[in-house]
């Protein structure tokens, strides 16, 4: 059984019309950091479009890396979803299919340092029928709305992995 890892840069995302990240870059001493600022009080989405290539059975597994902008202390309220439609199989309308259900995961600032790589994991296991070859769709959103996040400022995603078992 081997281990398969899909890399969702902050470069490939896509966003709906409203409620999306800010994609923006900072000049970091020795090199530069790429992101998407998530807002602390608005619920924010980004998209990116995949192929399950090789994908198995059993659940996916999201791994957030974030940092906060400038916080040392507080909760994200992080959100993973997928929609998977299998070509010349499904006949669902690509504009029109939905989401399946998302799971939800709060991460913890681990303190001191505001610029601190963090990693929350997200367990996705409402896999919307996913299969082998499928085009899927992957949601990342954070729900700075929800009391439970508690980050004072923008969350930084810095890169997302998805990763399943080929078999």
């Amino acid at each position: 059984m081997a281990s398969i890892r899909l890399d969702l840069d902050p470069e490939q995302a896509a966003f709906l019309t409203s409620t999306y990240p800010q994609y923006d870059r900072f000049a970091g001493t020795n090199f530069p950091v790429t992101g998407l600022r998530y807002d602390a009080a608005t619920d924010e989405a980004a998209f990116w479009k995949l192929d399950s290539f090789g994908y198995g059975s059993g659940n996916l597994t999201l791994d957030i890396l974030w940092q906060a902008d400038n916080a040392t202390s507080g909760v994200v309220r992080w959100e993973g979803a997928i929609a998977a439609i299998t070509p010349d199989a499904d006949t669902q309308d690509v504009t029109t299919k939905a989401l399946a259900t998302a799971t939800t995961f709060d991460d913890t600032h681990l303190g001191t340092t505001g610029k601190r790589v963090m990693t929350a994991q997200i367990t996705i296991s409402n896999l919307d029928s996913i299969a082998a070859s499928d085009i899927v769709w992957v949601r990342i959103r954070r729900i700075g709305s929800n009391a439970a996040d508690t980050l004072a400022n923008d969350a930084w995603l810095l890169q997302a992995r998805l990763t399943y078992s080929d078999t």
